[in-house]
């Protein structure tokens, strides 16, 4: 006799592949913030670290919804706040580092700048990718999705600073590029906060 029948069986094999794709964009982004942290520093450039925390959080984020995928929506939704505050949280950690560079300027170095940052488009384009069909599944994975979308900005405007700061031969594009993340996170952080709070005060009612 099967396990599970009807909805039930249905229910537990949408877990199963939510765990499966959540595991793996997990270890991506493991990898990605060792690596690009350790890059950031190296290269000295705000808009790589804003990147490399990025990663971090979103490591997080994934542990988070792991735990979250067979739990009920109160408990998504609260993950999905808790991940909200997470990535506000990231985002000020790089506006204060802005702040600093602002009273003491460096020249970041744009050759790691330019080849990490396609280092993380292409782990990032893959997590997107294994992503993409549980984007409206629910608010744990649909929070999920949001943070692996701006990864994909964050790459791209880390690309173009390394380019500006090649050209200008300036620091400034990378404290721009890195103000201009900052504000994509928050505005993120705080989309996954409303939809999870809408979602709280729907299952208090």
């Amino acid at each position: 006799m099967s396990a599970c029948s009807g909805d039930d069986c249905g229910l537990e094999q949408l877990q199963q592949r939510q765990r499966g794709t959540l595991r793996a964009v997990l270890f991506i982004n493991v990898l990605m913030f060792v690596i690009i942290a350790v890059a950031a520093l190296y290269g000295d450039s705000s808009a790589l670290l804003s990147d490399s925390l990025d990663n971090f959080g979103d490591a997080l984020t994934y542990a988070l919804s792991l735990y979250a995928v067979s739990r009920g929506a109160v408990i998504k939704a609260r993950v999905a706040l808790f991940k909200g505050m997470m990535i506000f949280l990231g985002a000020s950690v790089v506006g204060a580092q802005i702040i600093y560079k602002l009273f003491v300027p460096t020249m970041p170095v744009f050759e790691v700048m330019g080849i990490f940052s396609i280092v993380g488009l292409l782990g990032n384009t893959l997590c997107l990718y294994l992503l993409w069909r549980h984007r409206h599944e629910d608010v744990n994975m649909s929070s999920v999705w949001e943070c692996s979308r701006n990864d994909i900005a964050s790459n791209l405007a880390v690309l173009v600073a390394a380019g500006a700061v090649w050209f200008t031969s300036s620091g400034w594009p990378d404290i721009v590029i890195a103000g201009c993340l900052v504000v994509l996170l928050m505005r993120s952080a705080l989309r996954v906060i409303k939809a999870a709070k809408t979602e709280l005060q729907q299952h208090a009612g």
